[in-house]
């Protein structure tokens, strides 16, 4: 069971609110697809978004199935450079974007 849903004392999933509000707060949505290393100089891994986890890491979801929890400075954030290509975003940067155009 994951715990993004745990049954309540009716039998129905409780969904966690914590986990789709903190990753709106960084900019993210859940079954968004973004890539992670483990060390520098290692390869590049996908995964898909699924949750922020309550000490702030992201639990993300690998090609394997695996489900991982990893902290912020190893994730980084598919968008579109100016010209259209592809470009790769660290997440802290990200976020913090995100979290300046809110207040705006």
């Amino acid at each position: 069971m994951t715990g993004a849903a745990r049954p309540d004392a009716g039998g129905e999933p409780a969904v966690d609110p914590w986990a789709e509000a903190g990753l709106a707060e960084l900019g993210l949505r859940a079954g968004q697809v973004v890539r992670f290393r483990r060390r520098p100089g290692e390869r590049w891994h996908q995964a898909t978004v699924e949750r922020r986890e309550r000490d702030g890491s992201i639990g993300l979801r690998d090609g394997k199935g695996a489900a991982r929890a990893l902290p912020l400075d190893l994730v980084e954030v598919r968008g579109r450079g100016p010209r259209g290509g592809e470009v790769w975003a660290p997440l802290p940067t990200v976020a913090g974007t995100a979290e300046q155009r809110r207040l705006l």
